[in-house]
């Protein structure tokens, strides 16, 4: 089940929600730089595709570079946050620290300045989660029990003391919320660049398009090999196909090009309704902080019961227990909250679904397992004790 969960999270952090963000953020700067341009919900859409195309082709004429590649996003990240954060810091007006501190906006009229804040929750989570994507790179990783632990704890306390700064750098630079929330490009960030410099906001905002179409191609990337693996163990319909790696390739080829089309065909939906496709990219939030709960939450029973647990190279030590519980309550408090509507008493076409399409969702994967996948599918861990 926690495969399958899995399966379903990178529903939101998958190649389709983070080129659909880039094209539409794309769009967002057509809008910015041309008062004649009449946008139109299927451009972004259209934007979107070529972009898939684009990670899937990264994937595999130049998966050899990866290395290289990862290595100057890393830098384009590093040096793109600068860019970015001294303009705002030097240009921008500053409203009285006192003011950004103190003042809370209650815009779902939830009447409850800490129910608000918990309804909002979202938003911080999704700059912080994600480091454990790298696992599903594992097998192409070099001595992964060390090293992907270490770079999950080192990408977490990174990029979340930069989102912190760049969160307090808005803050203090946003103006006038209202109109930067109602503004054409779509994109309150791409206002608040505009509003800081208007003849420097267009290269500030090409910084983030950028970033976020190459988490496109990562993600393209452990998409495929979570498919890949997962049909290995047969724990998907067509396993033998998804399976395949051609000779001289090393890549999930036949992995790759479905992700590249079930990308495309999530897309599509955008076409007719940008509402249909939110509530499907919500979808993969829930999954995601139920796949965490599974995971952790089994390793708090076991060391509840004082099981034994499998030999690693990393350890939370005497602490473990500590943080697991800590762990658990925090993502079972996030999951009620993000399943709330982000408005009190929305209307229907406003209304959070993603509970819904999850547990429809569910019932499909618990009748196919029952079904089928449970007479041949073989879990990963139940492999590691048998070769031990």
């Amino acid at each position: 089940m926690f495969r399958n969960l899995s399966v379903i999270r990178s529903v939101k952090f998958s190649p389709f929600y983070c080129c659909y963000l880039a094209g539409t953020e794309i769009q967002g700067l057509i809008i910015l730089n041309n008062p004649n341009y009449d946008p139109q919900r299927w451009h972004g859409s259209l934007i979107a595709i070529a972009l898939i195309f684009f990670s899937t082709l990264t994937n595999t004429l130049f998966v050899r570079h990866f290395p290289t590649i990862q290595g100057i996003v890393l830098v384009l990240h590093f040096l793109g946050f600068i860019a970015i954060v001294v303009p705002l810091w030097i240009l921008a007006p500053h409203p009285p620290a006192l003011d950004v501190f103190t003042t809370f906006n209650d815009g779902g009229n939830w009447h409850n300045t800490g129910l608000a804040a918990l309804v909002g929750i979202l938003s911080p989570q999704v700059a912080l989660i994600g480091p454990d994507a790298v696992v599903h790179m594992a097998e192409e990783v070099r001595s992964a029990s060390k090293t992907i632990p270490r770079i999950m704890v080192v990408t977490l306390v990174l990029n979340g003391t930069l989102g912190f700064v760049m969160l307090v750098t808005l803050c203090f630079c946003i103006g006038n919320l209202e109109e930067v929330l109602q503004t054409a490009t779509g994109y309150p960030f791409i206002q608040v660049f505009y509003n800081t410099t208007p003849k420097g906001a267009t290269t500030m905002a090409c910084i983030p398009i950028v970033l976020t179409q190459f988490g496109a191609v990562t993600c393209m990337a452990s998409a495929s090999r979570q498919l890949f693996s997962f049909a290995r163990d047969q724990g998907v319909p067509f396993h033998r196909f998804f399976e395949k790696v051609p000779r001289g390739l090393e890549v999930p080829l036949n992995a790759v090009f479905a992700t590249t089309i079930f990308s495309i065909l999530l897309v599509s939906i955008s076409f007719g309704s940008t509402i249909a496709f939110n509530q499907l990219a919500s979808l993969g939030t829930v999954a995601l902080l139920s796949s965490y709960m599974i995971s952790i939450g089994s390793m708090t029973v076991l060391r509840l019961k004082g099981r034994p647990l499998l030999r690693c190279h990393f350890s939370l030590g005497r602490y473990g227990l500590i943080i697991n519980i800590l762990a658990v309550s925090f993502l079972g408090l996030s999951f009620i909250m993000i399943c709330f509507p982000p408005a009190k008493n929305p209307p229907l076409e406003g209304m959070n679904w993603s509970i819904v399409i999850f547990v429809g969702v569910m019932i499909i994967s618990w009748g196919y397992y029952w079904g089928e996948a449970r007479h041949k599918y073989v879990g990963p861990v139940k492999l590691v004790k048998t070769v031990d």
